[in-house]
């Protein structure tokens, strides 16, 4: 029955410590794990700049593109010229060659007939480059996501340890009015109130240092949600601890879904194309021009404009380019040999990654258990302490000491459990899981 009771009184106590911040807040403004997350996902400069780079993207791969299109000008031009040739022929007069004033307009036209893949392989390296702009809008969401977990429950234990201190306060402030009246019957002495000012004075200051913390968090709170940096709120105190299984399979799963893995590769496959498409930049080029328009110095009526056209093939072969082209492929190459030794260095990474999170879920599992129970003992101690005070036993300072046992197994049994819920979320970020 007493054993029963203990567990009852567990559970009461561990619900006050998450629950009352619900409590507290629903007057004011509370803020779930889910709200937080998805209003910064929606609305963060982060991601509103990756997802931008991808509108750049697309622009790019059709300015590649553009290289199968014509190009067509107009051009106007005025020309005075002097001397002119001319040529005597006595009894026929003077033959002018130019006018002095020469007019030309029309429109010109020129279009790559084939290029020899040159223009092909700059579109594949700018739709790879789109490909990895997408990609990394979603590495840039985990990342903070990440940040929202850290800052999130960090604010959620930091409420909760000061809210435990305010009930320590509040039960301190009440023993020692008994002390004081007690004294002044002489059944308690100067020292036990003292001791319990100086219990009182001691939780003070932790309690200004977790104002202090809660306040840098807070500000964090705000610059990820867009606010004025000290926008009052309180964080909803809910944990969720799903089931994930810690196993070998994890580091192989994470492996082929975490967006840095899915960058490295890809960016391995650009640097490759962009390898083959410098190999392309010294290849012939067959193009088709023609040019319409008017202009003048047409003889025998030299001043008059008159249409013409021109039509016409070319070839272009590069022939030598002071090894600009043999630099450039070397330069590729190296990038090419870069890009896969960061592939590796991403995965280790990422393998440490998961084998952290998984060790944080199991050290945590086995915390909250000896806490659990340490908070159970904590409670009976105090039980008896009170009992054993009210019979004269033990000293004042023996039952502040057992209440502040108490308040301290409830403090740590709440980091214990914020740290499993912490750590199966960085698990499922480890292996590639979408948590907003």
């Amino acid at each position: 029955m007493i054993k029963q009771l203990f567990k009852i009184t567990l559970l009461l106590v561990c619900g006050a410590a998450s629950f009352m911040p619900v409590c507290a807040q629903q007057s004011v403004d509370s803020l779930s794990f889910q709200q937080v997350i998805a209003q910064v996902i929606q609305t963060h400069p982060s991601v509103k700049e990756a997802q931008e780079a991808l509108n750049g993207a697309a622009a790019k791969i059709e300015l590649a593109r553009s290289a199968y299109l014509p190009t067509v000008d107009f051009n106007a031009s005025y020309t005075r010229l002097g001397p002119v040739s001319k040529v005597d022929f006595p009894g026929l007069g003077t033959f002018q060659f130019n006018p002095y004033d020469n007019y030309k307009a029309g429109v010109d036209i020129n279009q790559t007939i084939y290029d020899f893949k040159k223009t092909a392989k700059a579109v594949e390296v700018e739709n790879k480059r789109k490909e990895l702009t997408a990609i990394s809008i979603d590495k840039v969401k985990q990342s903070l996501s990440m940040t929202v977990v850290n800052n999130y429950y960090a604010l959620v234990y930091l409420q909760s340890a000061i809210d435990i201190k305010n009930e320590e306060l509040r039960n301190l402030q009440s023993h020692l009015e008994s002390i004081e009246k007690k004294n002044s019957t002489g059944s308690a002495t100067k020292y036990e109130i003292l001791s319990t000012k100086v219990k009182i004075s001691t939780i003070e200051s932790q309690k200004y240092d977790l104002e202090a913390a809660i306040s840098n968090q807070l500000s964090i709170l705000n610059t990820l949600l867009g606010q004025p940096e000290d926008t009052p709120h309180r964080v909803i105190n809910t944990l969720n601890m799903e089931s994930i299984e810690t196993q070998n399979s994890n580091v192989a799963y994470a492996i082929e879904h975490r967006e840095e893995i899915k960058l490295a590769k890809e960016q391995t496959e650009l640097e490759s194309l962009n390898y083959s498409a410098i190999k392309t930049a010294n290849n012939p080029s067959i193009n088709a021009f023609a040019s319409a328009g008017f202009k003048n110095g047409y003889s025998p009526e030299q001043n008059s404009l008159k249409g013409n056209f021109l039509v016409g093939v070319g070839v272009k072969v590069p022939l030598y380019d002071a090894k600009k082209n043999k630099n450039n492929l070397l330069i590729s190459k190296s990038s090419v040999v870069s890009s896969q030794l960061e592939t590796e260095i991403v995965r280790r990474n990422i393998v440490n990654e998961v084998v952290e999170a998984q060790s944080g879920i199991e050290s945590s599992k086995k915390k909250v258990a000896q806490f659990e129970m340490q908070l159970t003992h904590a409670l009976q101690a105090y039980e008896l302490a009170k009992t054993s005070y009210k019979s004269g036993v033990i000293t004042n300072l023996d039952l502040l000491d057992s209440e502040t046992a108490v308040s301290e197994s409830r403090l740590q049994l709440l980091k214990s459990q914020l740290d499993q819920q912490v750590s199966i979320l960085k698990l499922k970020i480890a292996i590639g899981n979408h948590i907003y």
